[in-house]
């Protein structure tokens, strides 16, 4: 087995095991489908995966489907493709909230007759004013102190749909002057008449998630319960909910929390993502410039480029914010060791080699990966007219600017040296088209008279080059970190305008119409591209070749 790294999560893992060698292993994923898995959710998945990997566990996936309003099967089914995708395979099973609905409504009525539980006729308003502030206790709602039998014949009222949406809910009766807000009589069931994906009609109302999760871990057995911070001060009422339903499943599942995953640029807001795409800001949810795990993948992202970028940010309990550079220098030392590569001309400029037969083709074998023992070479044919990229050559040329310029020599990557001896030049006064001698003794060679070429560029045959269309991406936005926006300001203040480039009409070598949507290459002093799943010839730029990531 792969070595795991050990965390803070481990370690309490292991003091618990020290004391009670018996546990057997058990954590779980518990999406809400009500979006797209993103990065973010990535390190949740990978901290309970993995967890359950090291210590011969189980990991189950459980869809957190208890809020109807917001939830579809779409959802449902993506998070599934997006777990096997990255690997994470739910060992333990695939469950749902939904399953447990029933037990949840038992444990509910135990409650109200254990005297721990009521329902409210406050409205969501007057229940936010009555909780208090952190430094003023609440007030105890004045249907507190219902009778059981009354609270069990209004609740069964609220089960059979005969109250509207938001006029009662079930409240936990714990303690309203508690420090901790989450402890304030939360609400545990509330009213909704909306048709479950899963359920149908058969419920109008829902339990809320700090009292449905607790239930739902310990009917499954979840030994540890790994959240994101946010949840740290739900924590006590997480183990109230356990210590008071009466289930006897020692041990009782540990809720632990850790920092969530920030990222410079980014935003993992499911509203917010949501909104982007509803608003057709965003090419799907897909979007290669999307957080989320199918637009890493759309974009030419790999599983391990993923979750080494999680490894690497860490597994803590403090919040940081994480340079998107890491996540850039993850796939980008990956794809060097593992892409082929091509030859695109993205802005393609004619170069007429004049000296060379018209009807002749020559074939000049490049490697595939130099950096790769094994990895062969592919034969690029040559022709008397070629394309070259704009930005390879210059009319006038900058200082110690070393490729195609007048009256200059500049080696044609792995096959001849040329000279620029002419420059024809359309109506607009842009360029036509170059016309070069080669200097046919150079096929793969110095000239023989010792002169040093300084430049080497690329280029395609005119004849048998195709054309594709290429995508660079950028940040989506331009403010590092989206956590800082001003409250005058708005996401949407700080979208990157330029976040996309569309170039078309780029000139690629034959073989990769041949591609597969995923596969991946890298075009030569350019960048490492993906082959789009969703257009024809068109590649994703994946990220470019300079690293500026801080090496360890």
């Amino acid at each position: 087995m792969e070595e795991i790294s050990s965390n803070f999560i481990h370690d309490i893992i292991d003091a618990d095991l020290a004391e009670n060698p018996d546990i057997k292993i058990i954590t779980r994923f518990p999406p809400e489908p009500n979006g797209y898995l993103h990065i973010g959710s990535a390190k949740a998945i990978m901290i309970n995966y993995e967890t359950a990997k090291k210590y011969g566990g189980k990991f189950n996936l459980r869809y957190d489907d208890t809020n109807p309003a917001k939830e579809d099967n779409e959802y449902v089914e993506s998070i599934y493709e997006d777990l096997h995708w990255l690997g994470a395979i739910p060992s333990g099973g695939i469950y749902y909230g939904s399953d447990y609905f029933d037990k949840c409504y038992e444990f509910a009525i135990k409650l109200i007759k254990d005297g721990k539980a009521y329902v409210c006729d406050l409205t969501a308003e007057e229940m936010r004013e009555y909780r208090g502030t952190l430094t003023t206790p609440g007030k105890e709602s004045p249907y507190r102190n219902r009778s059981v039998e009354e609270n069990l014949e209004l609740f069964e009222r609220m089960k059979n749909g005969e109250f509207a949406d938001g006029t009662h809910t079930l409240r936990a009766k714990i303690d309203m002057a508690s420090p901790n807000i989450n402890m304030r009589d939360p609400a545990i069931y509330r009213i909704v008449h909306t048709s479950h994906h899963r359920q149908g009609d058969k419920w109008c109302i829902y339990p809320l998630y700090d009292y449905a999760h607790p239930i739902q871990d310990a009917l499954e057995g979840i030994t540890y319960s790994l959240c994101s911070l946010e949840f740290e001060n739900h924590r006590p009422l997480y183990e109230w909910v356990i210590d008071n339903i009466g289930i006897d499943n020692k041990p009782n599942p540990k809720q632990r929390e850790f920092a969530r995953l920030n990222v410079t640029h980014t935003v993992m807001s499911k509203r917010y993502l949501r909104y982007l795409v509803e608003n057709n800001l965003v090419d799907g949810w897909d979007d290669p410039r999307l957080p989320t795990i199918c637009a890493l993948r759309r974009r030419g992202y790999t599983p391990t480029s993923i979750f080494n970028f999680v490894r690497n940010a860490g597994v803590a309990k403090a919040n940081s914010l994480v340079d998107i550079e890491m996540l850039e220098h993850c796939i980008r030392e990956e794809l060097n060791a593992t892409a082929f590569r091509k030859i695109c001309v993205k802005n393609p400029i004619k170069v007429v080699v004049t000296n060379y037969p018209e009807d002749k083709v020559e074939y000049f074998d490049v490697p595939n990966n130099p950096s790769v023992e094994g990895a062969g070479t592919r034969a690029l044919p040559f022709t008397r007219e070629l394309y070259i990229d704009e930005s390879d050559f210059a009319e006038v040329p900058p200082p110690k600017f070393f490729r195609m310029k007048p009256d200059g020599e500049v080696r044609l990557m792995g096959s001849y040296i040329v000279k620029c001896n002419e420059i024809i030049k359309n109506e607009d006064g842009s360029v036509k088209e170059i016309h070069c001698t080669a200097d046919l003794e150079t096929r793969n060679g110095m000239p023989v008279d010792g002169r040093k070429i300084k430049g080497t560029i690329h280029w395609l045959s005119a004849k048998y080059a195709e054309e594709a269309t290429l995508m660079i991406y950028d940040n989506l936005f331009t403010i590092e970190n989206t956590g800082d926006i001003p409250e005058d300001k708005t996401y949407n203040d700080y979208l990157n305008p330029n976040s996309l480039v569309k170039i078309e009409h780029c000139k690629i070598e034959p073989s990769l119409l041949e591609a597969k949507a995923g596969d991946k290459f890298q075009f030569v002093r350019d960048g490492y591209y993906c082959k789009d799943s969703k257009y024809e010839n068109t590649f994703n730029r994946v990220v470019g070749l300079k690293d500026s990531f801080p090496k360890k």
